[in-house]
């Protein structure tokens, strides 16, 4: 296993709209595993293929408190969705930023497993929440464009900030 490199807005590549994985191999349970591995590592409770610059329809979360129930999720697609809920949502490709983000409370997805398998799962609260904020890095969507331009030009420009303050004296 390894740890992966998260991409960070405005990186351009979290723009890509990812594909349908068509094959279920021994790469793609390697991926899973990186992916895991990577989001554990930063204490996310999710992340999407396109956000490590792999552009296939991969997610895995795992909301638990005891950080064992990891879920993956390939292929995804909401079949169902019932409710609202306004939820502060963060997101390891917007390091440090927080905002409201209104969602549905309630999902019904179809998805293959690692091995290909088609299941159903219904989620909700919290897990609605990863879930739909997941999906949408697939289609090339942060949270922070539910923001107006205004707040998500100043979550750029504080993150541009921190960058350069964390790059050491004389570069690197």
């Amino acid at each position: 296993m390894a740890l992966m490199e998260i991409l960070e807005f405005p990186d351009p590549r979290l723009r890509t709209i990812a594909k349908a994985v068509e094959t279920f191999d021994e790469a793609l349970a390697d991926l899973v595993r990186d992916m895991l591995e990577t989001m554990y590592n930063e204490k996310g409770i999710g992340l999407a293929a396109t956000q490590v610059d792999v552009h296939q329809q991969v997610l895995v979360m795992d909301t638990s408190d005891s950080r064992e129930e990891a879920r993956v999720y390939i292929n995804p697609k909401i079949i169902e969705a019932d409710g609202h809920q306004v939820y502060e949502e963060g997101c390891l490709s917007v390091p440090g930023i927080y905002a409201n983000v209104e969602r549905a409370e309630s999902i019904r997805v179809e998805a293959q497993g690692v091995d290909g398998e088609r299941f159903e799962a219904t989620l909700d609260g919290l897990d609605a929440v990863c879930l739909q904020h997941e999906m949408d890095h697939l289609q090339g969507k942060l949270f922070v464009d539910y923001l107006s331009p205004l707040k998500r030009q100043m979550v750029r420009k504080k993150l541009e900030k921190a960058r350069r303050q964390a790059v050491p004296a004389g570069g690197a």
